[in-house]
């Protein structure tokens, strides 16, 4: 990113523009919302895993099954809100989506939380085979379990390690709550949210965090992660009453 200058940087009227952008539509939510590309690339992964294992299969039974372009649609969550979502297609057409059905046009508030989680969390390939059975929910097989992990975990921990800017005039940090299913009980977490807003107005989220301890060592483990990552220094940051913040 090209950095401005002190001299040519007006803080005053980018802090203006900012909370005015934040406050009157550009949200974390929409079409154009921080959480879209998360969620969509999430699903759309988890999508490609189940078609690879379901073309595999149909070759295993001499069906001489493959790839057939993708069909689209729009679906609703509660965080992200709406958004398209493309499904792949098999040459057969036998193909059925199980995480999010052809019909179904609703992401579950379940779903939606067991995905940030794991954002958040950066859990391993094992532990990321139980999540993806507590979001099915439904029996699936050990053998499509193992496929969809290598479609979805490259692309969270490269979007959990990815370089950050140097200066963020402002940065608001957020908790979010959630029904996620977890050893098939549904329980409420929170998922704390860091949104970062660069020196062009550009709306990022930083970070996605969760932990039990929510006090001054935790916070100190969420800068560390920033700074690990490239961030310098922040002009501004909103923690919107947000307790043990150091």
């Amino acid at each position: 990113m090209n950095m401005a200058t002190q001299e040519d940087f007006d803080f005053e009227s980018f802090k203006k523009e900012a909370i005015a952008g934040l406050y009157a539509g550009k949200k974390m939510t929409g079409t154009d919302g921080v959480l879209v590309p998360m969620m969509k690339h999430f699903l759309e992964s988890m999508i490609k895993g189940e078609l690879e294992h379901h073309i595999s299969e149909s070759k295993l039974d001499g069906q001489p099954n493959r790839k057939n372009g993708k069909s689209k649609k729009t679906v609703r969550s509660l965080s992200s809100g709406e958004f398209e979502l493309k499904t792949g297609r098999d040459r057969l057409s036998t193909f059925e989506p199980k995480v999010v059905p052809k019909r179904q046009l609703i992401i579950t508030e379940e779903l939606e939380g067991n995905i940030l989680s794991v954002y958040a969390m950066g859990i391993s390939t094992r532990a990321m085979r139980d999540y993806i059975q507590e979001m099915y929910a439904m029996d699936i097989s050990a053998a499509e379990i193992s496929r969809i992990p290598d479609s979805v975990l490259p692309a969270v921990q490269e979007w959990r390690n990815r370089p950050l800017e140097a200066v963020y005039p402002f940065v608001f940090l957020n908790c979010m709550f959630f029904k996620v299913r977890v050893n098939g009980e549904v329980e409420t977490r929170a998922i704390y949210n860091i949104l970062g807003v660069d020196i062009e107005g550009k709306k990022d989220v930083l970070g996605l965090y969760t932990a039990e301890n929510k006090g001054a060592k935790f916070w100190l483990s969420v800068l560390t992660d920033l700074k690990t990552r490239g961030v310098e220094d922040i002009l501004i940051a909103c923690i919107d009453g947000l307790k043990g913040f150091p």
